[in-house]
């Protein structure tokens, strides 16, 4: 196991690393580029995603304040595309 604690790692790359299982907390992520990442099962909570782009992304299973996000699209596209 390795603890970072008040660590400045700005700038860091990591490539075909394992973090299943890991937990970050008080993290800045801010400008970060996520690619083919799995996320499965995991859980976000008190997290700023202002300006936050997804794409190309599965999202069967994913809720957004307990709402099927495949919901919420069906809903929008149901406003907007008729």
């Amino acid at each position: 196991m390795i603890k970072l604690t008040n660590a400045n790692i700005k700038n860091s790359e990591f490539v075909d690393i394992n973090l299943s299982g890991s937990k970050f907390e008080d993290v800045n992520l801010k400008h970060t580029v996520i690619t083919d990442v799995s996320l499965n099962d995991s859980v976000f909570d008190d997290v700023d995603l202002r300006n936050v782009k997804i794409s190309n992304a599965r999202l069967d299973g994913m809720t957004i304040e307990g709402i099927p996000v495949q919901a919420l699209f069906a809903a929008y596209h149901a406003q907007n595309d008729g």
